[in-house]
């Protein structure tokens, strides 16, 4: 039996197991950096297989499985743990959350489920690859300022270093089975904009006594969407919206202050922070163009995602190989966001897309929805092309 044939094998055995893993996470979900019972049964896992953990972030997890020469090369493989602040649907599956208002609505127990499940396969072939893989789960994947940089400030890129790094997510939009890639540049960066609109409240019937900050505001957003019809190179992808706005007023008052909130995204580091100079300006002189004035906070969240060109190829090749050319494709560019982006900024990355829907069972719905959920026949790939990509990086 070749090695691909032996980790496919080992995979389809370990699906009863995989779908226990992932319905304990399911049901006991964590918020971001709250992991404190998910990183516990995560060490507990791997302990149980003879690796020896280290804590980082608090609530990080990471482990060695040293082969053959475990100094030639360093293979880092990412799982993300934490859960989001959503109620999940009462549909009746059996390992719905325990933990009201908290759903792992992202697919990150997919993703440590996945990693435990390739820890186990790779842990007992130690001895038929070179170097080593480093195991890395990493608390708040979902919140600023995003675990992975506090991973990386607490060293998971050394002792030992490493050389490239990969990443699964799961995908409703690509069905079970499948598997998607690009190269290069792939998901945006992401930047929270908070804004409050001062002006001079009053009865709705007197605006001539006001300073309306609801008018204001509105011109502000309306302005502010030449930042990226206008302003920006039609060549870089960005997209500025605002989807919180509070002007607590009534039918007939004119609130003293209004709250917008909203994001910047692009693929770009300098036009990024052009951007956000522009949303200032704009957004001060509507104001004070209109009587008013208006305070903005820019919180510089994740940077882009650029997958290595060279890895990618290799890890999509080696894709088509595990699970055949039918079912390996290319993806566009996302403006979506992903903290994985702060290693890919460091070190060689891949960071791909595992097929997790089906149709003709209903799972169709996106992450972050509460009635999101996957087709758990994807835990057997997610695990094992894990380990596949692991040991071909690691010349198995």
């Amino acid at each position: 039996m070749s090695l691909k044939e032996e980790i496919k094998s080992a995979a389809a055995s370990l699906k009863p197991a995989l779908q226990e893993i992932r319905h304990h996470l399911h049901m006991n979900p964590e918020l971001s950096f709250q992991e404190h019972n998910t990183a516990a049964f995560v060490e507990n896992y791997l302990q149980n297989l003879g690796l020896q953990t280290q804590r980082l972030a608090e609530t990080g997890v990471v482990a060695l499985i040293r082969g053959k020469n475990p100094e030639s090369k360093v293979v880092a493989l990412r799982a993300d743990m934490d859960a989001l602040p959503i109620t999940e649907v009462e549909d009746g599956r059996p390992y719905r959350s325990k933990n009201d208002g908290v759903m792992h609505a992202c697919g990150h127990d997919v993703h440590t489920t996945s990693l435990l499940g390739a820890a186990t396969l790779l842990n007992a072939r130690r001895d038929q690859f070179n170097g080593t893989v480093k195991l890395v789960f990493q608390p708040g994947e979902e919140k600023l300022p995003g675990g992975a940089s506090l991973m990386i400030r607490d060293g998971v890129l050394e002792n030992p270093k490493v050389d490239v790094m990969i990443g699964q997510h799961v995908m409703p939009q690509i069905a079970v089975g499948k598997t998607g890639f690009r190269k290069g540049l792939y998901m945006a960066s992401t930047d929270e904009i908070y804004m409050t609109v001062y002006g001079k409240g009053g009865h709705g019937a007197m605006p001539h006594f006001n300073i309306d900050t609801v008018l204001i505001a509105s011109h502000i957003i309306v302005a502010l969407q030449q930042v990226v019809s206008r302003i920006a190179n039609p060549a870089i992808p960005s997209v500025l919206s605002f989807g919180k706005v509070i002007a607590n007023g009534a039918t007939n008052v004119i609130p003293a202050e209004v709250k917008l909130e909203g994001t910047f995204r692009t693929l770009d580091e300098n036009w990024r922070y052009e951007a956000h100079n522009r949303i200032r300006s704009i957004a001060t002189g509507v104001a004070e163009s209109m009587g008013g004035r208006v305070d903005i906070d820019i919180r510089v969240g994740y940077p882009f995602l650029k997958n290595d060109t060279d890895l990618t190829t290799r890890c999509q090749h080696a894709a088509t190989e595990y699970l055949g050319a039918t079912e390996v494709s290319d993806l566009d560019i996302w403006m979506a966001a992903e903290d994985f982006a702060y290693y890919s900024q460091q070190v060689p990355s891949c960071f791909y897309r595992l097929g997790v829907r089906n149709e003709g069972r209903g799972i169709v719905h996106s992450v972050h929805h509460p009635s999101f959920d996957i087709d758990e026949d994807a835990l057997e790939n997610g695990c094992g092309l894990l380990a596949w990509l692991a040991l071909q990086e690691l010349g198995a």
